[in-house]
């Protein structure tokens, strides 16, 4: 009996000595704090207007900037919300996929789309404000990979909004030109911010915003069209509008609309400089409210999906086929857009340090 106590006592105290080694562990996993530096620190390419520090040094091991996620920088906002985000979109996959037959049912072709869009523009851009800090090369990759999953998610967003919202309508004034022009302009965003980041070191800041903001502002207008003439039409109705759809449609434009400000202006860096490096610079509200406006776009198109479909089983046929081919298309041309762009750039950078 006393040997048995004598057992458990020993391995209590082995127990004991593993759990005192689990601080010494962590302390060896993460990098030594402080881990960031000040804006003039880094590369010219890593710094953002009005934030002063919190800058990742660059050059380190992968490992050091994965394990950043852990970390407080600059860019952890802009990490976490987006990854989170993702995590929301894959919960909601998983509580559609109990009543949606997402394999058998055509029709639920352009939602999946959706949801898969919504997933790799959100993951592509934790990846690009976790990683790109390593090099300057990272940086422009990683930031391509984001402008791919950027034009992805704009053509996803067309054909959700094309296939569930649109009214009878104004599916007769677009429907003969609608998604190969979504698809054509998603493409141009994406070339449009490749090419501005590649040229910025030789572009006025504005211009290079120019070449992000100009081409993603044409697909938003022609991607949204469906929303804002359903909105209008409930609205102007005489019986009024009772469709919780459009409402959640509603907050989606607001939404968006407000990220789009943010994106556009560093602001409330710009008037605080230095007092927002870490938390409330203009990019990361401006990824909050995009957010805000992709989660209650799927929940718009949800309900949608799921009251409508007489309306669009009728008006659509057998299209889900054909857009999910240019889905992949469009995909498939941005990604090697992107690649073609990365190449340039590696050029340039090898040609530099000549």
């Amino acid at each position: 009996m006393a040997t048995v106590v004598m057992e458990q006592i020993g391995r209590l105290f082995i127990n004991a000595q593993q759990l005192r080694q689990i601080p010494r562990f962590l302390e060896s996993a993460f990098p030594k704090l402080p881990c960031t530096v000040m804006v003039s620190d880094v590369p010219w390419v890593f710094r953002e207007s009005h934030i002063v520090t919190g800058y990742r040094p660059p050059d380190q091991n992968w490992r050091y900037y994965f394990l950043t996620l852990f970390q407080r920088h600059n860019e952890s906002v802009n990490v976490w919300t987006h990854l989170l985000a993702s995590l929301i979109i894959l919960v909601k996959f998983q509580e559609l996929s109990e009543t949606v037959d997402f394999l058998r049912d055509p029709h639920a072709q352009p939602l999946f789309i959706l949801l898969l869009a919504a997933f790799t523009y959100l993951g592509c851009s934790a990846l690009a404000h976790l990683l790109s800090a390593k090099s300057e090369l990272s940086h422009y990759t990683f930031y391509f990979l984001d402008y791919v999953g950027v034009a992805i998610y704009q053509y996803g967003s067309a054909l959700a909004h094309f296939y569930y919202v649109i009214a009878e309508e104004w599916h007769a004034q677009v429907r003969s030109f609608f998604l190969p022009a979504a698809a054509f302009l998603a493409w141009l965003s994406c070339t449009g911010c490749c090419y501005g980041k590649y040229a910025s070191p030789n572009l006025p800041k504005f211009v290079h915003k120019l070449f992000q903001v100009v081409p993603s502002g044409l697909a938003y207008c022609l991607d949204i069209s469906p929303v804002f003439h359903r909105i209008y039409k409930c609205y102007s109705s005489e019986q009024g509008c009772a469709d919780q759809a459009v409402v959640y449609h509603c907050y989606q434009v607001l939404f968006f609309l407000i990220s789009a400000y943010f994106f556009s202006y560093p602001h409330p860096e710009r008037w605080f400089p230095g007092c927002c490096d870490f938390i409330g610079q203009g990019h990361q509200i401006f990824h909050v409210f995009l957010v805000l406006c992709t989660l209650v776009q799927i929940e718009a198109v949800r309900l949608d999906y799921s009251e409508r479909r007489s309306f669009y089983e009728s008006l659509h046929g057998d299209l889900a086929h054909d857009a999910v081919a240019l889905f992949i298309f469009t995909a498939c041309c941005s990604a090697l857009t992107a690649f073609y762009v990365r190449k340039q750039v590696k050029a340039y950078l090898e040609e530099k340090q000549e």
